[in-house]
């Protein structure tokens, strides 16, 4: 019963230091540019920190200095290795949207091809001639893009302390392959670790 009391207490007088304010909602607009971090774990700002070092890296890799017009590519995808759910095409479509706009490479819809597919069967049948998209007109990639996430975490050994400690540690892997010969003719890691301390008790 007392500790029951003492915590009704220091919720009061949280409230009368804060004011009532402290038990109501809110929402603030947030610049998504900034680095923002809310744990040790991977998050949106990650994200966008590690497809524009990709595809900034990748524009100014000699594989592409070399291509003598802008190469033909598509994504096989980014897979993930880590512990919890991530979205990886959120990932690989921002890499994808920020290369395409630089028109130093080209991408062909790998996602789409079944609804192509039947689009172009339904052309066939049902519209005229002149407005039919060709069959068999289809670019093919050149190279195939691929990656997976992967992460490591720690915690701090049980023992008598206020806090305990987390630590997750990222590493983004990309390459591009060529898929005439199966070559690997650029490739590039990102790396970064993040530790957290938080309270033995809390919410």
């Amino acid at each position: 019963m007392k500790i029951m009391w003492r915590t009704i207490m220091a919720v009061a007088a949280v409230a009368g230091v804060s004011g009532c304010r402290a038990f109501f909602a809110s929402t603030t607009d947030v610049n998504v540019g900034e680095r923002r971090h809310y744990s040790q774990r991977y998050d949106y700002a990650d994200m966008r920190w590690l497809t524009e070092e990709v595809a900034q890296e990748l524009l100014n890799s000699p594989f592409l200095a070399r291509e003598p017009e802008p190469p033909v590519m598509m994504i096989a995808g980014i897979e993930n290795r880590t512990s919890r759910y991530e979205d990886m095409k959120n990932l690989s479509d921002r890499i994808r949207n920020l290369t395409f706009q630089t028109r130093r490479v080209r991408y062909v819809n790998e996602a789409r091809r079944e609804e192509l597919m039947r689009e172009q069967g339904y052309q066939a049948e049902h519209v005229t001639r002149e407005q039919q998209a060709a069959i068999g007109k289809q670019l093919g990639a050149q190279y195939m893009i691929t990656g997976s996430l992967t992460e490591m975490a720690q915690r701090s050994p049980r023992e008598v302390r206020l806090s305990r400690r987390k630590l997750n540690y990222y590493k983004l892997t990309v390459e591009v392959t060529h898929l005439t010969t199966g070559e690997i003719v650029w490739m590039t890691e990102k790396e970064f670790a993040r530790e957290a301390s938080l309270p033995i008790f809390g919410w």
